[in-house]
């Protein structure tokens, strides 16, 4: 199927999709899993041809995205798992493929240069279909201009109520938001086949369970799968929620600086070292290659900051970050040699709430990794977690109390 141009190839595909019905996808009763074996990444000269055998046709979409410049590729549900293995030619800087929505998944090719749609078509027979692209060197500006296309609503980023866990029933009043870091197209850190998406959903998983049998707390995840969620979604699902408490997980990989033991992360403009710059910018940058564009959006640690300067929200939030680490020590867990520090973390950005994020280890430390690993381990760290919640929230409603009186 020649095709003039990307718009051209989108009308066509969803033209498709709007023609399936319901009971036709019902009847594709597996999920369609690529064939590495029948794959192939091709490059000649500065041409490059991608070739992705799947074992079942699905609906599918192709776009661009600039900054830096990234070929898309939606389908409904495939599982991408060994894509990576691929041989990438030059003209292919990374791959990145996972879920992207529930029932959605996303494979993400970051070009070495802006590139033009040359032709696409999915081929169908007995043993599955393949997804033919072809791509030659484009202008930039004429890829700039297709890569700001404003995005079909069709797959636009989730709505809360699709990713996150419904409410328990029966809990109680304080509302706590856990968010588990990183999930689907975006593992986070990696290390001997365990990745910070999967071992912070676990975590969050116990914490939740650590919570409710308090009998203080309402909990809520913002995923409970492993499915990417922006960066957006995750506060979006907070306010939704009116939490008081919005704690978001992590375990990164850091080379920067000592990167071993428990932290605690408020926001700031300012960073309070190189490290902690480098895990915000991570941070965001992990939502810009999976394809969530940020390039509309405002300064948004700037306006947090004189929205929090406005409010009560920091000095709650110093407090919380205080109780936290106050309670990590004394179950005698290991913290990093600097427990509190900033950086400008988008997730933190609700002003009304009192947000921290949690390093509860870096993966690249083998120390943190083994504790992390164990869940006895992570027991501790969610009863001291649970601890901490319950003096913020002791002292915080004190102070409200003496307040209004």
């Amino acid at each position: 199927m020649r095709v003039p141009n990307l718009s051209t190839l989108i009308r066509a595909l969803l033209m498709c999709l709007s023609l399936s019905s319901p009971a036709r996808a019902e009847e594709l009763s597996a999920l369609a899993r690529v064939s590495t074996e029948s794959s192939a990444l091709r490059g000649s000269g500065q041409e490059l041809e991608l070739s992705l055998a799947i074992t079942q046709p699905v609906p599918w979409r192709l776009r661009f995205l600039d900054n830096p410049p990234r070929l898309i590729v939606d389908t409904r549900e495939v599982d991408w798992a060994g894509i990576d293995n691929l041989t990438l030619p030059e003209t292919i800087l990374a791959l990145r493929a996972g879920s992207f929505r529930p029932g959605w998944s996303r494979l993400v090719v970051e070009l070495s240069g802006p590139f033009r749609l040359v032709a696409s078509e999915m081929r169908t027979g007995p043993e599955g279909a393949v997804i033919d692209i072809s791509l030659a060197p484009g202008d930039a500006a004429a890829f700039a201009k297709e890569a700001a296309r404003p995005d079909l609503a069709a797959w636009a980023a989730p709505d809360p109520a699709e990713v996150m866990a419904p409410l328990p029933e029966g809990t109680g009043p304080i509302m706590v938001v856990l968010d588990p870091g990183h999930g689907g197209i975006d593992p986070g850190a990696e290390r001997d086949g365990q990745s910070e998406a999967d071992l912070m959903l676990t975590f969050a998983r116990e914490l939740k369970e650590v919570l409710l049998r308090d009998g203080r707390f309402a909990v809520v995840l913002t995923r409970d799968d492993d499915v990417f969620v922006p960066l957006e979604t995750r506060t979006s699902i907070a306010r939704q929620m009116e939490a008081d408490i919005f704690l978001s997980l992590h375990a990164d990989a850091l080379a920067e600086g000592e990167a071993q033991g428990a932290t605690v992360y408020t926001l700031a403009e300012d960073a309070s070292d190189a490290a902690s710059a480098a895990l915000a910018e991570r941070h965001d940058r992990d939502d810009l290659l999976a394809g969530i564009d940020l390039s509309e959006q405002d300064d948004l640690v700037a306006e947090v900051l004189m929205d929090m300067a406005r409010t009560e929200t920091r000095p709650r939030t110093d407090r919380l970050a205080e109780a936290v680490v106050a309670a990590i020590k004394a179950a005698e867990i290991r913290m990093h040699r600097h427990p509190r520090q900033t950086a400008g973390f988008s997730v933190l950005k609700t002003p009304d709430i009192p947000s921290v994020l949690l390093e509860l280890g870096f993966l690249s430390s083998a120390r943190d990794f083994s504790r992390l690993s164990d869940p006895v381990w992570r027991t501790t760290m969610a009863e001291a977690i649970r601890a901490a919640l319950v003096t913020w929230d002791t002292e915080d409603s004190a102070l409200r109390q003496l307040k209004s009186d």
